[in-house]
Order: C-alpha cells, then structure tokens, then sequence
C-alpha cells in the first residue's frame, strides 16, 4: 500500500476516524473525571557505605548498583511491609479484620496478608548517581499516604539494624560458650603447671637453673684447681720418698738449712781438731757427739717436712675427690633440674596456648556484644513526607495525549481493517493492480468543469475510462 492509497482510505473513511478518535478522547476524558483521586506521599532517605565505627568493616561489600538493588529488595520485602502493620498499630483496625475473615475466610496469617496488602501502594526508585533511594506511597488519602511513606522509612531503618544486631547476639552467644571452654582450659593447664612447680619445688625455674648452672660451672674450675694441685703435692711426695732431702719444701726449709750449716761447721772444726789434739781428745768426741746430734736433727726435720708433703698429698687428694663427687652431684641435680624445666615449659606452652586462645574468643566476643548492642543502621532520612496537597493521579494532561495518541492509531487501524473488508477502487492504480485493465484516461468528477485527459498508449488488451472523485 502506498501513501497515496492510505490517505485515500482515510479521506474516505474520515467520517468513522472521526468518530472512533472523539469518543476514545471522550471516554478518556469522563474516564479521568469519574476515577478517584490518588495521592503520592515521598520520603528519601541516605545509604551511608562507609565503614561501620563498631564491626570496622564496610556497609556495601557488592557494587554500587548491586548494593542499591539489594536495598530496595528490603524495603519491599514483606518483612518490611509487616513491620509497618505492626508501627501503625493496623492489624488492630476492625474494619480491615473483617475484610480478611471476608476475603480469605480466616485463612493464613492475617499480618502478611495486611502486609500484602499495605504493600500494593509503595514504589521505590533509587537514585542513579548516589546512594539516596527514594520511597513512595500512592492512596486516596493524602494524610494516610504520608504516614505510610514515613512507616515505610522507618520500618526500613529497624529492620536493617535487626538484620544487624540478630546474627550478632547469636554469634555472641556461640562466642560466650566457646569462651566458658577456653576459660576452663585454661584454669585446667594453670592448675597442673602449678601442681609440677610445686612438686618439684621449682617456682621461677629459668633464675634457678641459671644458679644451678653457675655453681655447676664453679665447681668444674675448682675441681680443675685441686686436680691441678693433688699433682703437685703426689710428685713431691713421690720425691721425698725417694730423695727426702732433695726436695723442695726440705731445700726450702729455714731450719734444715740452719742445722745443715751448724753441721758444716762443726764437721769444719772437728776435722781442724782432730788433726791437732786427736781423735780420742775429749773435745773431739764432744764435738762428734754434736755433729751426730745435728745430723738425727736434720733427719728428724727432714722427716717431719717430708711427712708433712704426704699429708698435703693426701688431704689434696681428698679435697679432689670431694670436689669431684660435688662436681657430680650438682650435674646429676642440673640434668635433673633441666629435665624437670622441659616438662615445665610443656605444661607453660600449654598455659600460653590456652591464654592466647582464651584472649583472642574475648577480644572477637567484646566486639561481637558491642555490634548485637549497636543502634545505628547507616541509614539516614533525608527528607519526611508531607500530606500532598495535590493528587497524583488520574493526570488529566497525560491521559488526554495517551488518548489522542492512542485514538489516532485506533481510528486509523480500524479504517485500514474495514478497507481489508470491503476492498475499493479509489485511484487508477486500485483498478490497473486489481483488475487488470490499461487505463486510458481519467474524468474529473461532475462538480469540476473539466474534460477529460486521454492517457498515453497502452500495452493491456482492454481499457477502461475512469472518473475521478
């Protein structure tokens, strides 16, 4: 179909166009002025996604746009809707009671199904560049629509602290149990560490084996020392008994020199006297009798200091083995005492163990009551509804273009159909497709004082003479 032939239909059928493009206007029209008014009431409110001051952490851990979505799936989700029943105190209206026992015969929970129903009239739309949502309400009473804007709000902002504070108190409580077993863990290591301390009287076990140590260390050095000397004191002993007067402390011995140096002298004198009175002179055997004096006395001492080298040796060699078993005994007592400090430290880690896990369930216990006691839903109300003074809907304006619009394409689809129907000739091209026909000329209709226009050579085996109108 061409333009030409389309504006030919509806000049055609102008009359039903007409018709059928009034009427819908009309009807939209009384429609419009017949229907009750309608009310729109809208609150925003502000989506804080900065990190929470109490759990530390951030609101919004989607996208933007996934965190906005998932929002206004709150605020129309029917916990919501049934938290706003309970704000406006509606389930207790005897009027919409009985709607319910009416509608549903008193079947299924009456507070969803008023949710449900207060629902109907909210609508939520977020914004496209920041976090504010706006939340609307539409009803016949502008004072009711306001309240339930402002309920919806409201029920918003408690039913996101509960979703906060509900898991929260729950975790607190499995942490409150974790807690009372750690504590009890702990009290049972710290009892058994004390329980060995005591038993093995070690109480602050690093100083005392740091002691222990150090005796143990002075003692290796004085046994050192005495081995040291009980050497000394045997190889002067072994050398008195084989040369008594060759030893040092014999060669070192003021009285031995004193009567070695008497003796020298006499035997001096008795060798000048014997060759001048004599061997029998009584001087002479007087002095004998003195130098054999002298000699036992130099023995005598000579003895005595040699006796004395074997008591060292021998009080030495005593000392040594004294030391030497104190030696032993302080190492049996330090291996004993490390012994006892390793099954210490096991029973100390346990104790550190248990102590750090009881500190780390009391730190994340604190902060989970903290959270299950937090008030605040990063949820802000930038703006309350007001009674709307005027109705939102029917819009007169915006029904009247619709209808226009609307109609037009009415009235032309419905003379394009009835053409369908009833198929016309209404140019030279309608009886030249149609029918088959050459043309040959066309006449103006009879109001017009025209002749007719013979068209030009045809190819068709018959022709026809039209007329226009």
């Amino acid at each position: 179909m061409t333009f030409d032939q389309f504006l030919r239909i509806l000049r055609a059928r102008w009359k039903l166009a007409a018709g059928i493009f009034v009427a819908a206007v009309l009807i939209t029209v009384i429609a419009t002025l017949v229907f009750p008014k309608k009310y729109q009431a809208s609150t925003t409110v502000l989506l804080d996604s900065r990190p929470d001051p109490v759990s530390a952490q951030s609101m919004n851990t989607l996208s933007a746009m996934s965190f906005l979505m998932t929002q206004i799936d709150v605020i129309e989700s029917p916990a919501v809707a049934q938290r706003v029943v309970r704000l406006l105190r509606l389930d207790e209206n005897p009027t919409l009671r009985s709607q319910w026992a009416e509608e549903t015969e008193q079947r299924g929970d009456y507070i969803a199904w008023l949710g449900d129903l207060m629902s109907k009239g909210l609508k939520v739309k977020p914004s496209r560049e920041s976090n504010v949502i706006e939340i609307s309400y539409e009803g016949a009473d502008p004072t009711f629509t306001a309240a339930m804007a402002n309920a919806f709000a409201q029920a918003f902002i408690e039913t996101t602290v509960q979703f906060r504070t509900t898991p929260a108190r729950q975790y607190a409580s499995f942490f409150e149990e974790r807690a009372q077993l750690a504590r009890e863990k702990l009290e049972k290591a710290q009892i058994e560490l004390a329980n060995a301390q005591k038993s093995k009287n070690i109480i602050a076990s690093d100083e005392r084996l740091d002691v222990e140590n150090q005796k143990l260390l002075e003692l290796s050095q004085q046994v050192l020392a005495l081995k040291a000397i009980r050497s000394e004191s045997s190889s002067k002993r072994a050398q008195a008994n084989v040369s008594p007067d060759q030893t040092a402390d014999v060669l070192g011995s003021p009285v031995v020199a004193n009567l070695k140096s008497q003796l020298a002298l006499q035997e001096a004198q008795l060798n000048q006297i014997s060759e001048r009175l004599g061997s029998m002179h009584p001087q002479v055997l007087e002095l004998k009798a003195s130098i054999e004096t002298l000699r036992n006395r130099v023995v005598s001492e000579t003895r005595r200091i040699t006796g004395g080298v074997g008591v060292t040796a021998n009080i030495n060699s005593s000392r040594e083995r004294d030391a030497v078993q104190a030696y032993e005994d302080q190492r049996t007592k330090v291996l004993q005492l490390k012994e006892a400090r390793t099954e210490l430290a096991v029973l100390e880690r346990d104790v550190e163990s248990a102590q750090r896990i009881y500190d780390a369930i009391q730190l994340r216990l604190s902060q989970i009551n903290l959270e299950s006691n937090n008030s605040q839903a990063g949820v802000m109300v930038l703006s309350k509804a007001t009674a709307p003074v005027k109705h939102s809907s029917p819009n007169m304006l915006l029904n009247v273009v619709i209808a226009t619009v609307l109609g037009a394409l009415l009235s032309m689809m419905t003379a394009l159909i009835l053409e369908l129907i009833d198929r016309r000739i209404r140019s030279a091209d309608d009886l030249t497709r149609l029918l088959e026909v050459a043309v040959l000329g066309t006449l103006k209709g009879p109001t017009r004082k025209s002749g007719f226009r013979i068209s030009g050579p045809s190819h068709r085996k018959t022709a026809a003479l039209t007329t226009t109108s």
